[in-house]
């Protein structure tokens, strides 16, 4: 019946890649690599959050995003880090390891 950690992680993972992708060249996508995030409040059902991002740090492929979350007060805060990858080469990636595990 509230808002869980791991939603507020999702949503601010989703809300971090679908800003990227607005700024990414065609074949271009983002993975996460660390999410560092403090759960200040509640968030009862009916309610809804606002998710505001500032990309803080660009170093490369490693993009360091700080976010806020807000319902009619701050509920969470935090950064995230993500980095460019090349779509095709991650499925490439993919498609070996899951061969490698016997999934292909």
């Amino acid at each position: 019946m509230v808002y869980s950690t791991p939603m507020m992680v999702s949503d601010v993972e989703y809300a971090c890649r679908d800003f990227l992708l607005e700024h990414l060249d065609a074949g271009e996508d983002t993975v996460g690599a660390h999410v560092t995030i403090d759960h200040l409040a509640p968030t009862p059902l009916g309610l809804t959050v606002k998710i505001e991002l500032n990309v803080v740090d660009v170093d490369r492929r490693k993009i360091v995003i700080a976010f806020s979350v807000r319902d009619i007060e701050a509920v969470g805060r935090g950064t995230h880090v993500r980095y460019v990858v090349e779509s095709a080469k991650t499925h490439e990636r993919l498609a070996a390891k899951r061969a490698r595990a016997g999934l292909a």
